[in-house]
Parts: structure tokens; sequence; C-alpha cells
């Protein structure tokens, strides 16, 4: 397998050093639009990375996109950069004839009259609509692969599979004892990211009603987290699980709830009522006249890269999938979980727990398609695959997962 990754940026650069310890591929091309970005995350691997080479890319481009596929002589295009460019790469992957997998599906955009009761464009509506020409083509795009979406759907399967009859729910909760410091406000992520998917309407499935909508932040509820992590509100966040599961499980109800804080909740907030948030341009004044810049770009500049974090953070993160029905006619409710300690994650990569638990799954899925244990062609979640393989891949890779009987 030769594989294009997209975007080196953490979570890409944790790609790169989680792959450079497994076999199934013969050549990375590591592209970006930062190729110094690019090389760096190359040259980190040492005598590891004879395999990856680097390169120049901008992402919104599928004319580059498509040649840079053609000169690595790619079978797969592994998508690490942010939301705004799945739409690109997804076409331009399918246009040239490779699979394709990414860890976020393309954008939603709410309902404009009642964006917190009715879903408008839903996330990955644009890439299901493509879905015939996926088929038709005989090519495989595997979406939401990372760790939320990704694991937590793989959870859901097998929690589906195995260990329930019928199920009430499935809830995905993520929550973390994280802290960093040296800063008073520091996202373990993607702030772009997260000011897209937390000032969105969240999204809420459930079997009567379909897909609907609630105010950001609702039905807060408390989580207890396990390994020692304990106690954290979750609320309501828009995310892709609500929007993957019910194409392939039959549940009553889905759900994604976060844990983030009320001093977070605070900051995202107040981004939202001063315009910070917008990702449309808007005109600044400078010594070379006025500029467009995007204001939702500002903030992410003002911030400190995830990244490179690491050294600063301590605590531990966990991502999971709660699960409630019945098996053998007695109720049963479960937790499906993967934690990661950030001194672990940086002792034997050199990655910050938050990116290295999103960059493992591609990695380990890219692993499973090279090796024919998943497999077919449209646009398939995670729900659509064999969840045993890849849990036992996830152990094998030295970093397994658990459930916990509520």
């Amino acid at each position: 397998m030769r594989v294009l990754l997209v975007g080196a940026g953490g979570v890409g650069t944790a790609i790169t050093r989680i792959a450079a310890r497994r076999p199934f591929f013969t050549h990375m091309a590591v592209a970006d639009y930062d190729l110094e970005r690019a090389e760096s995350a190359v040259a980190a691997l040492g005598e590891s990375g004879d395999r990856f080479s680097a390169v120049r890319l901008d992402a919104s481009d599928r004319a580059a996109v498509r040649a840079a596929l053609r000169e690595h002589r790619c079978d797969v295009l592994l998508n690490a950069t942010d939301p705004r460019f799945v739409m690109p790469l997804f076409e331009a992957a399918l246009a040239h004839g490779v699979h394709y997998l990414d860890m976020a599906m393309s954008l939603s955009r709410p309902h404009p009259s009642r964006p917190y009761e009715e879903c408008g464009v839903k996330l990955g509506d644009a890439q299901f609509e493509r879905a015939p020409a996926w088929q038709a083509a005989g090519r495989l795009a595997l979406v939401g692969m990372g760790v939320e979406p990704g694991l937590s759907d793989v959870f859901a399967r097998y929690a589906s599979d195995e260990l329930f009859d019928e199920i009430e729910e499935i809830g995905v909760r993520d929550g973390a004892d994280l802290t960093v410091e040296g800063y008073d406000f520091a996202p373990s992520f993607s702030i772009w990211t997260t000011i897209e998917e937390c000032l969105n309407p969240p999204v809420v499935y459930e079997e009567e009603r379909g897909w609907f909508t609630t105010a950001p932040f609702s039905e807060p509820e408390v989580f207890d987290f396990p390994e020692g992590i304990g106690p954290v509100e979750c609320v309501n966040v828009e995310h892709e699980e609500v929007l993957l599961v019910p194409r392939w499980l039959k549940a009553r109800r889905v759900t994604f709830k976060y844990g983030l804080g009320d001093e977070f909740i605070g900051v995202l907030r107040t981004l939202h009522k001063l315009g910070l948030d917008r990702t449309d341009p808007v005109s600044v004044r400078s010594d070379r006249g006025g500029v467009a810049v995007s204001p939702r770009d500002v903030v992410a500049a003002c911030l400190p890269d995830p990244a490179g974090l690491g050294e600063r953070m301590h605590g531990k993160t966990c991502a999971g999938t709660w699960v409630k029905g019945v098996k053998d006619g007695r109720p049963r409710e479960v937790y499906l979980y993967h934690v990661v300690d950030n001194q672990w994650s940086m002792r034997e990569y050199g990655s910050q727990a938050v990116v290295w638990q999103t960059a493992i799954n591609p990695v380990a899925a890219l692993e499973l398609v090279a090796g024919g244990a998943w497999g077919g062609s449209g646009v398939l979640g995670p729900e659509a695959m064999p969840p045993r393989p890849f849990l036992d891949l996830l152990t094998e890779y030295g970093t397994p997962w658990a459930m916990r009987e509520q």
C-alpha cells in the first residue's frame, strides 16, 4: 500500500510516528501546505523514515492533489486536515480512483429559520450524496475514522453485535482531566474544529423523530470517567457519530456529549458573542492596506499549537461509548472506552495524548484495509466494518481498550 497523507499538523505527525512502526505500507508521502512542517514530520522519524517523503501541497487544489497521487503512485488518500478541506480531497481521491479515509466529515450548515429544532445540512451529507459514484468506481471512502468519530463507532458496532439484543441508547461520552502548565486557556485539539463542533447546533437522533437539533451545550449530565479521571459534566455537542450510527445500527436514541467544563464553555460563548467564531473574512487595516482575514483563523493563530503542548500537559483523556439496552431479557448498561495517559504517549511517541489517540485509529484502519480484513466500496462509516479485527489490532498496537459494566 502507498499512502498520500495530507496534513502534517499534530495528528498528521502522530500518524507518521505510529505508522513508522508498522510494515503494512511501502511508502507514505507526507503532504502539507507548509513544506517545512512536512519535512520536520519526516525528519523526526530518523532511520525509521526511509519509507516517507515530504511534499508541499495545497489541499484545496484538486488538480494538485491528483498530481501528487499520480506522482507517488498512491493507493489511498488519508485526510488529516481540518474539515474545510474534506470535499476537495474526497473528490480528488474519487476522480483519481483511489481509496479515501478521513477523521472528520463534510461540514454542516444550520437550518435557516429553526436552527435549534431542525437539521439543515448535516455533517457528512455532501459525502453521502456521492456514495453512488464511489460504489460505481469500486472504491472505498471510509469516513469518520479517528477516535471520535471512529473508535467510538467501532465500539457501537461491537456492542450491537455481541453485547445487546436491543439497544435503548448509544451515547458517546468524552472526558479528560488534562491540564497545561503556563496557560490559562490552551485547547488540546484544533481550536478551529473545536469551535465548529461546539457552537453549531448539536444533533440528536431518536428512532421516532429521526435527526433533530438542540441548543449548544444542552442536556448537561455528570458522567463518571474511568481510570481516575472521575466525574465530569458533559453537554450535547454536534458530532459525526450521531449522523453515522443510525445508518447502520438500530438504537432508539443516539447522542454525543463532551466534557468541556464551565470555563471552556464560557470562552466559546464569548467568542461567539464577539463574532470571533466566524469563518468568512473581514477587512482589517494594516500598514500595507486592507487585509481580509477570517476571525476564527486569528483566534487559532493567537493560541498555542496543540501539538506542541505535550511537555506541559498532564493527565489522561478518555474516549468511549456508553450503551444501554437489553441482553437475554435483562437490562444492561456498559461503557466501552480507551484511555491515553499523556506521559505515556509523550514518552513512547513524542505526541500529546489527544492527537495521538486520534491518530492511531486511521493507521489501524489502513492496516486492516491493506490486509483485506476491512473493505467494500461506497461511502462507509466505521459501523459498516467488523469490529473485532480492529479492536484486536488496537491491543496489538500496545494500547488496549476496556469495558465497564455500569
